[in-house]
């Protein structure tokens, strides 16, 4: 089948989209606002951008926020303050992570609304998510408006790895069970299919 996206609605693009791109990591991002209030929110639209320098993706898109005339509480503190933490999400956190993705108001702690623990950073105001498996705290090298969403671009200054998953310089994905997102649901990723060279039948 033929699709012309320029012949579909917006919603049926998206769903076309989230539906061929997956699982898609989640970063979930927490910053500080200008009045020190914590927000903690998840992105799927997340991934590596470049090695060297370290740069992290995220596309963060419009909301009932936007609809409201204002930007979502992430993209708007990481215009003021320049900084962020990725944390990544293993299933043992995604009833957490759901919860902090609900509409919340400006004023609420999501890290007291999710039940998890601020920790404070090495590099930036931010704090990261204690019971998170890996935490890449970010500054901001830029902002790039892509039609109606922003895709921000943040360079690596400090990564925590907890001491579980951390193997001979090498992370344990069997043992991370890192949470993925596919077109509605969930996936854990902790089965391993290994092509390497080494593995291959030669003739």
């Amino acid at each position: 089948m033929l699709i012309d996206p320029t012949k579909l609605s917006e919603k049926e693009l998206y769903k076309l989209l989230i539906g061929s791109v997956l699982p898609r990591p989640i970063a979930w991002v927490s910053t500080k606002s200008k009045e020190g209030i914590l927000n903690l929110s998840p992105f799927s639209f997340f991934n590596v951008a470049s090695s060297k320098p370290p740069i992290f993706s995220i596309s963060i898109s419009p909301g009932t926020e936007e609809r409201e005339g204002s930007v979502k509480d992430t993209l708007q503190n990481i215009r003021d303050t320049k900084e962020f933490v990725i944390n990544l999400v293993n299933a043992s956190l995604a009833e957490a992570m759901k919860t902090s993705s609900e509409n919340l108001p400006p004023e609420m702690d999501e890290f007291q609304k999710s039940g998890v623990t601020p920790v404070e950073s090495t590099s930036v105001v931010p704090p990261w998510v204690k019971e998170s498996p890996i935490n890449m705290e970010c500054k901001l090298y830029q902002i790039i408006p892509l039609g109606s969403d922003y895709l921000v671009l943040g360079e690596l200054q400090q990564m925590h790895i907890q001491d579980a998953y951390f193997d001979n310089g090498y992370i344990d994905i069997k043992r991370l069970k890192a949470l993925g997102r596919l077109a509605g649901n969930y996936i854990v990723a902790d089965k391993i299919i290994d092509l390497s060279d080494k593995n291959r039948n030669r003739k």
